[in-house]
């Protein structure tokens, strides 16, 4: 069979879309107050007139605690009004929406969310200089029925797509993870028990939303570290996820934003820029080896994670969406000729949000991102392309 046009309408669920293109969730900056902006709107507003099949509005916690920040929306009835608006504007585009929707477990800053953070198991955390605490039956009781909760207001607030974050070591990818997940009950041990609240998570929203949106979960092909998850455990996720029947697309990332965020990141590290936007304390701690040690520097190559995302692809049926260093032409149409549904692109779009539609028009054949990575300490201030090309408008922080 013929490899499918990666700039034809197709279907991820339920949903059309008018292609096989995803802007990644990458977090955007621009919610003060938890809440959505115009200048959030206009963020995602640009890929989506630039083209893109399906945008992705980044870390929606599903609760206080679950915020890697207290910048970060918490989707509920005080934040629905937003969401509805931000929807409606990217559908008049022709675009589609995701929300990614998880809890930040390890990677929340308890300090400042005022909220203790939990995770597979006890452990200090680098980014508040606190114990996080392991999270009690109680805990996964309450935190699934947020998952609950947030789906439904998203379906209300008009969200095509509703993406799971099971990866980076997250609440459920710490679950995930042998090496932070030391837990002796009914959620550790060996991966299908580590699985457990992954599975869950993805029962209880598809039994919520049925088919009135898509659900996909993102989940790592390696995590980048000893102990984090690696490809064969990836593999065997996978499978069980596809068994279950509740997702109709996984999207294959990797890297852990507590452990090795560069794994993720190819490319530059601006250590210097980030430890800039840092606490003085923790500011000080990246200047250790152990914190120069954190921000690790991996040449960057084109679909960098493409080798381990083929594995996954060879042991299952159900769609993949492949991420991972995406800024040519021809490397969409290569992930098509391998069997991946969808291509997932984040650092090509934030420099020019209009490459898709030039890209399928034949006026550009790759985008002209350098993949410096100094666009990651910008989170904190309005995320934006410090190498923006000329001519273009960079949306106001």
């Amino acid at each position: 069979m013929s490899a499918p046009d990666v700039f034809a309408p197709t279907t991820l669920g339920p949903v059309r879309l008018r292609n096989r293109t995803v802007k990644a969730a990458t977090f955007e900056g621009r919610t003060p107050d938890g809440v959505v902006t115009d200048e959030l709107i206009a963020y995602h507003r640009a890929p989506a007139a630039g083209g893109v099949g399906l945008t992705t509005v980044a870390y929606l916690a599903v609760a206080p605690d679950g915020r890697t920040h207290r910048e970060q929306i918490v989707v509920g009835e005080h934040s629905l009004p937003g969401l509805s608006r931000l929807a409606d504007e990217i559908h008049a585009t022709g675009a589609a929406i995701a929300g990614q929707v998880g809890h930040a477990g390890p990677v929340a800053n308890g300090r400042s969310n005022g909220v203790p953070a939990i995770a597979a198991s006890a452990m200090p955390s680098p980014l508040s200089m606190q114990m996080i605490r392991t999270a009690s039956e109680k805990d996964l009781t309450r935190v699934t029925r947020a998952y609950v909760d947030t789906a439904r207001l998203l379906v209300r607030a008009g969200f095509d797509v509703l993406e799971l974050h099971m990866a980076h070591s997250y609440l459920i990818s710490s679950f995930l993870a042998p090496g932070l997940n030391r837990r002796r009950d009914r959620w550790g041990g060996p991966l299908e028990r580590r699985a457990r609240l992954a599975r869950q998570v993805a029962r209880v929203v598809r039994e919520e939303v049925g088919d009135a949106v898509a659900v996909t979960a993102k989940v790592s092909v390696s995590d980048g570290f000893a102990g984090g998850v690696t490809t064969a455990m990836s593999i065997e996720l996978a499978q069980l996820l596809e068994a279950d029947g509740h997702l109709d697309a996984l999207q294959l990332s990797g890297g852990s934003s507590l452990m090795n965020p560069m794994y993720l990141f190819r490319g530059g590290a601006p250590v210097a820029e980030f430890a800039a936007t840092m606490p003085a304390l923790v500011r000080w701690g990246m200047k250790t080896p152990v914190g120069r040690g954190f921000m690790k520097q991996y040449d960057f190559e084109e679909a960098y994670f493409r080798p381990k995302a083929l594995e996954v692809r060879s042991a299952v049926a159900m769609p993949l969406m492949l991420l991972g260093g995406i800024n040519r032409v021809e490397t969409m149409r290569q992930a098509m000729a391998d069997g991946f549904d969808f291509v997932v692109m984040g650092r090509a779009l934030l420099r020019e949000p209009d490459l898709v539609d030039r890209l399928r028009a034949g006026s550009a054949s790759e985008g002209i991102c350098i993949h410096c990575n100094r666009c990651m300490p910008t989170i904190y201030s309005g995320t934006r392309c410090p190498e923006w090309a000329p001519g273009q408008v960079i949306p106001a922080p």
